[in-house]
């Protein structure tokens, strides 16, 4: 090989290295990207939901509406981390089956229309409240601790599939 042909393979072996390197860190950046959908819209909500059945359930549901307009907000995190997760194609078939039955079995429970709230009764706040027992069970409440990695997630989104009653009492 002559000397030119030497420098341009090294050349080209050093692209290639750096081709590598920049696909697989936009790879890690998409995964973290699927991965805070799902914590910070998903996860976070869930125990925020908790919460606030805790707190309607001691102030004699006052706002019910909190707590629609929370599951409403889990809804659409959920929607929105299997819609990002299937569009980057990060999203597992096994994952998103979980999420998908997540979505149905907590689209049982009441909530929010555009614009006006809905009225609960005495059985969807007792629904509520056995909502709130099987979050804290799974590990999704408030001052519990929770792992901020997409596995932990999952593990837990599966255990409250097997948990919610579908259809409801």
């Amino acid at each position: 090989m002559s000397k030119k042909r030497k420098v341009l393979f090294r050349i080209s072996i050093g692209l290639n290295i750096l081709l590598v390197a920049i696909v697989a860190w936009g790879f890690i950046k998409i995964n973290f990207v699927k991965e805070q959908v799902f914590i910070t819209e998903v996860q976070s909500n869930l125990v925020e939901l908790e919460g606030l059945i805790a707190h309607q359930s001691v102030d004699h549901w006052s706002e019910p509406n909190l707590v629609t307009t929370e599951l409403g907000d889990v809804l659409n995190g959920i929607w929105l981390g299997m819609t990002t997760g299937e569009q980057l194609g990060t999203l597992s078939k096994s994952d998103k089956e979980i999420l998908e039955h997540l979505y149905s079995k907590l689209s049982q429970y009441p909530t929010d229309e555009l614009y006006s709230f809905i009225d609960l009764t005495e059985e969807d706040k007792q629904n509520f409240e056995g909502l709130r027992k099987t979050l804290r069970e799974v590990g999704l409440g408030l001052n519990i601790s929770i792992s901020n990695n997409m596995d932990s997630f999952i593990s837990k989104a599966k255990a409250l599939n097997e948990k919610i009653e579908s259809p409801l009492n």
